[in-house]
């Protein structure tokens, strides 16, 4: 089995899907550590991307869907997100440009793209209470299950399931970067929103695969 455009299509709906359901969860999480638009700014900017998707043309690729995504919330969203997540999905579409179809292998290497791009916008590393300490558990899993023979929605399953547990391990950090790291010890105990929100479009992409 792999995965096409249908499937990136697919994605890219479950993940708006997703995030309009848990915005107001996303929300709190960021007004207890953060300026609290989070859950809002990426629900619009997700809410922005739909229309797009029905104007693609018939012979786009998965890497295309991903642009698409990547230019719509860099475009879009306000604060942090939209950079941040904007740059994940654009890293992402350049590691599988051209490909119709994408392979586990091709999963890993999206991911890590997608990892790889926040990295380098945000500057932050495992450890920081950010996106990235869901990110980073969610490649090294797909890269373990691929490995191993896992074929790609077990990949995906990987990903998402680290990336969830990376979300909730995000509580008991201290914050190095961004807002939170303003409140010092203050923010342990909080959850990380974009950690969180990362988990979900990660789960939303295991969604597409069924």
């Amino acid at each position: 089995m792999t995965l096409g455009t249908d499937w990136a299509v697919a994605w890219v709906r479950r993940a708006a899907e997703v995030i309009a359901e848990h915005r107001v969860e996303l929300i709190t999480l960021d007004r207890e550590i953060g300026d609290g638009d989070h859950g809002e700014n990426l629900d619009r900017g997700f809410t922005a991307v739909l229309p797009k998707l029905d104007a693609l043309p018939g012979d786009s690729t998965p890497g295309d869907v991903l642009k698409v995504v990547a230019t719509t919330l860099i475009s879009t969203v306000g604060g942090a997100s939209g950079p941040l997540f904007g740059t994940a999905y654009l890293k992402a579409s350049g590691a599988i440009a051209g490909r119709a179809e994408i392979d586990a292998t091709g999963l890993v290497e999206l991911l890590t793209a997608a990892r790889d791009g926040v990295v380098l916008r945000g500057k932050a590393e495992a450890g920081d209470k950010t996106m990235i300490d869901a990110w980073t558990p969610a490649v090294d899993a797909a890269a373990a299950a691929a490995e191993s023979g896992s074929d790609e929605r077990e990949v995906l399953e990987a990903a998402a399931a680290a990336a969830e547990a990376g979300a909730v391990a995000t509580e008991s950090l201290v914050a190095h970067k961004g807002r939170a790291s303003y409140l010092g010890e203050r923010a342990v105990g909080h959850r990380d929103p974009g950690a969180q929100s990362s988990a979900l479009i990660l789960r939303a992409a295991v969604e597409a695969a069924r």
